[in-house]
């Protein structure tokens, strides 16, 4: 895949062979972009990555426990992007959950709160028996209880936000 560059807002935007806009700049650990030639603080996940359904939760679990909500938002994206229809919500619930988790770290309360419960909603509709040992009430309750948090303001946004209680499997 070639690359070009077009001018964006900040005079250069990297963008693939149709013209569709590629972030190649480095990330922190919240998926911010930094500046060109900074040192990212956590490795990008390819746009073309794939994951089985076990290395994509392991790979997630540890990202979370490792407070790096929005890379583990972009390995459970691609399994959600890989998935059988049927279980494409569930994924999707997932990384809507870690992605609302981020926005609760860059300070967005409201938005992580509207992520949060979406998230939620989406992985509960599995119910009890979600496939892969999804621990839906878990991260569904995890989710509730951080959105109900940000709310009333029990959790302040920001660094204090701390997603390794999103546990992805049942134990």
């Amino acid at each position: 895949m070639t690359r070009r560059s077009r001018p964006g807002a900040d005079g250069v935007r990297d963008r693939n062979e149709s013209g569709q806009a590629q972030n190649q700049r480095p990330r922190d650990r919240y998926g911010r972009p930094m500046p060109h030639g900074s040192v990212g603080e956590v490795d990008r996940v390819p746009d073309d990555a794939e994951f089985t359904v076990e290395e994509g939760v392991a790979e997630a679990q540890l990202l979370l426990d490792g407070g790096f909500a929005f890379t583990a938002h972009e390995v459970l994206e691609a399994v959600w992007k890989s998935a059988p229809e049927p279980e494409r919500e569930l994924w999707r619930g997932l990384a809507q959950t870690a992605v609302g988790v981020t926005h609760a770290q860059r300070g967005n309360r409201v938005g992580a709160a509207r992520l949060l419960r979406r998230g939620a909603d989406r992985v509960e509709a599995f119910g009890p028996e979600a496939p892969h040992g999804v621990d839906v009430a878990g991260v569904a309750a995890f989710a509730r209880g951080l959105a109900d948090d940000l709310d009333s303001g029990r959790a302040t946004s920001g660094d204090g936000i701390d997603p390794s209680g999103m546990r992805l499997l049942r134990a």
